[in-house]
Parts: structure tokens; sequence; C-alpha cells
């Protein structure tokens, strides 16, 4: 597919900084993880979730692009915390997100990301190949996770996020 699918950021930071990478079409409902992997046949470790997260308890305001796989949950508490040097950390909304990086929400992505800082789980660089937002919602890239090194201002950081809990393993609380 061509890169014309892309958000115009997105397209043109690839090819700034020759990311070698393959364009997928899809569905804008289907395009967050778990519908998008379960649709089109990828498994939740080959998704590379781009989140935005910061603190809007100092000033100004500190936040940050955080990747990891779809079977883990970024350590917001923790690392991410420490990463921003602030003492609360929190999801960004849907239009923090938007403002401050031109994307959708399930389209978000590495390329295309100007003047905030991007970590991104070690775990992300052990898979062969990930997919990840197009900078909208009808598009995705898949690459070598490799790939994303080199963007500027991406940083590997080792426990951003923690292996997921298997949904058999979760107990209700409730009862």
């Amino acid at each position: 597919m061509s890169d014309a699918l892309l958000l115009p950021a997105v397209a043109e930071a690839l090819a700034a900084h020759g990311v070698a990478h393959e364009v997928l079409e899809c569905s804008p409902d289907l395009a967050d993880t778990a519908e998008f992997c379960a649709h089109y046949g990828f498994s939740l470790e080959e998704a590379a979730n781009t989140i935005l997260v910061g603190s809007k308890k100092v000033e100004p305001p500190r936040y940050a692009v955080c990747v990891v796989l779809g079977t883990t949950r970024l350590d917001v508490n923790r690392s991410v915390r420490a990463l921003l040097d602030v003492k609360r950390a929190s999801f960004a909304d849907a239009d923090t997100t938007t403002a401050l990086t031109g994307m959708l929400v399930g389209g978000v992505t590495v390329p295309g990301i100007e003047g905030l800082p991007v970590y991104v789980d070690r775990a992300v660089l052990g898979v062969p190949r990930v997919v990840m937002g197009g900078g909208n919602r009808s598009s995705k890239i898949v690459l070598d996770p490799a790939e994303l090194l080199k963007l500027p201002g991406v940083e590997v950081v080792d426990g951003l996020a923690t292996p997921r809990e298997p949904a058999s393993a979760r107990t209700d609380s409730g009862s």
C-alpha cells in the first residue's frame, strides 16, 4: 500500500529518516489494538501501542510518548513518573493526545512526533516486526522495531512496561 494512506506528517518522517516500513489500510472501526489484531491476523505481541502520558501537576505540564507491546501494560506509576520526574503521571485524554501529536487515538505512532520525548520499552525491540498506527485510524505501519531507532528523540527504556496478567488469572474482587 501507499504512504498516501498515512497522515502526511507520518509519511514525511518515515521518508526523511529512511525508515523501512509497509503500509496497511484498515477500517477505522477496527483501529484499536485488540480489534485490529483479531480482524487482520496479528498477535498482540506484534502490536506496538503508542501512548501519550503526562503530568499536568507541574508547570509547564510534562508529556512523553511511550511505546509498549500489546501483551504488556505501561508502568505509569513507576517508570513513567521517574522518566518525567513528576509525582503523578497519567494517560492523556483523547483531546490532549490529538492536540500534542496531531494524531487520532487508535492511530498515534512514533514517526511524525515532534517536540516530545519518545520512550520505547526494550521488549518492543525483541520481536521481529511490529504493527503500529499510521497517524490516523485508517492506516497502520508494519516495521522491524529497530527501525524506530532511526527517528529523533527515541530512547529505549528497560522496564517501561510490565507483562499483562492473563484474563484467566484475574479474579473478581467484587464477590
